[in-house]
């Protein structure tokens, strides 16, 4: 019996990255999965294909997060494609994994930038949970995709790790207001991993070298580094673990 059989999750931003890591993974555990990206149709063609060769029930949906109306678009994607697998509209997991990223210190962060930041990492977590809250099914799960950075002092992140940091007392509180329901919610902090947000950085030999330098055991993390973790808090094995912050940084700057 595979542990998420029967459930049904939506994953954001899972056309690439950690995102997909963490599709697949819920998808191999016996989940249907909602497959949330916001532009790059291809990728989340390759997202669903993989899963479906796999054996993996899943499905994409479009949404552009940030923007006026977008919860509605998604749910309204989402609905419609639980009705074509022959779905019900509830939802047993949450993963807010979407994210945007820049890289500004202190003189140099702009308003629009930051905006963008915060709209897409932390105002769409909570408006993507508050409108899920209506398909959640008691027993739930929420996970949310924070970063080290946010408790790490990284200059050059700055807005990024300040919308992690929301992110986390988002988890924090509703795990207090959603435990009535039995609905745990926890985050998951990833260090840098080899996905295309952190491709600049890992553009050299010697770029590769220092990032897998910061973790204990000298090596860049991987998509199934943190969609294992996810996987294992959104399973039954998890329901008394709840308003965690897990880190899963590989041990980095410690």
């Amino acid at each position: 019996m595979l542990a998420l059989a029967g459930k049904t999750a939506l994953v954001t931003g899972a056309g690439r990255g950690i995102g997909r890591g963490i599709a697949e993974r819920l998808a191999a555990d016996g989940a249907l999965v909602a497959v949330h990206y916001a532009r790059n149709d291809a990728a989340a063609r390759e997202t669903v294909g993989a899963i479906r060769e796999s054996g993996g029930r899943c499905f994409a949906l479009r949404a552009e997060l940030g923007v006026p109306g977008d919860v509605e678009e998604l749910y309204g994607a989402l609905d419609a494609g639980l009705a074509e697998q022959g779905a019900g509209r509830g939802l047993d997991i949450i993963v807010n994994n979407a994210a945007v990223s820049s890289s500004a210190r202190i003189g140099s962060v702009e308003a629009d930038t930051f905006d963008r930041i915060m709209a897409v990492n932390a105002k769409s977590p909570l408006l993507v949970i508050q409108e899920g809250l209506n398909r959640l099914r008691d027993g739930g799960r929420i996970v949310n995709v924070s970063s080290a950075v946010s408790r790490r002092a990284l200059p050059e992140t700055l807005v990024y790790a300040m919308s992690k940091a929301a992110v986390d007392t988002l988890t924090l509180t509703l795990a207090k207001e959603l435990g009535a329901r039995g609905i745990t919610v926890n985050a998951v902090a990833p260090g840098f991993v080899a996905t295309d947000m952190n491709a600049r950085r890992r553009s050299t030999p010697q770029g590769e070298k220092a990032l897998a330098a910061l973790s204990v055991f000298n090596r860049i993390g991987r998509p199934a580094d943190v969609a294992d973790v996810v996987a294992f808090l959104v399973s039954d094995d998890a329901r008394w673990i709840t308003g965690q912050y897990v880190d899963v940084s590989g041990g980095s700057m410690l």
